[in-house]
């Protein structure tokens, strides 16, 4: 057997706020929209992953979800623009990312990050 593909699903009971975080910010596409699920996605080919964390790295809290980039100050950019409030970072790891964190609109932390 082979795993074809990880979906993560946020509970909430008002599905229209993912549209600007991880539709207009995030540059997600709404892939499905059935009332009460909207999937949102991208079509870039990417490795199925899932990470079991006893902390978030540098002594953070633990992310709900990590989202890799391919521009980290452009997702920056957005995020300050739309005056929601960073967690942590931007900072360079010893690792070889350079991350922040945010809160989603339904209180997730989210990773942002790029590999160095």
């Amino acid at each position: 057997m082979k795993i074809k593909r990880i979906v993560v699903n946020v509970e909430t009971q008002d599905i229209s706020k993912a549209v600007y975080f991880y539709g207009d910010l995030l540059g997600l596409d709404l892939l499905m929209d059935m009332g009460f699920i909207a999937t949102y996605g991208s079509n870039e080919k990417m490795d199925t992953q899932i990470s079991f964390l006893s902390e978030g790295g540098s002594g953070t809290l633990v992310p709900d979800l990590s989202i890799e980039v391919d521009d980290l100050e452009d997702a920056l950019t957005r995020i300050r623009e739309a005056e929601i409030p960073i967690e942590y970072g931007p900072v360079e790891e010893p690792w070889g990312v350079r991350r922040f964190y945010v809160r989603d609109p339904f209180g997730n932390l989210i990773n942002i990050l790029i590999h160095l």
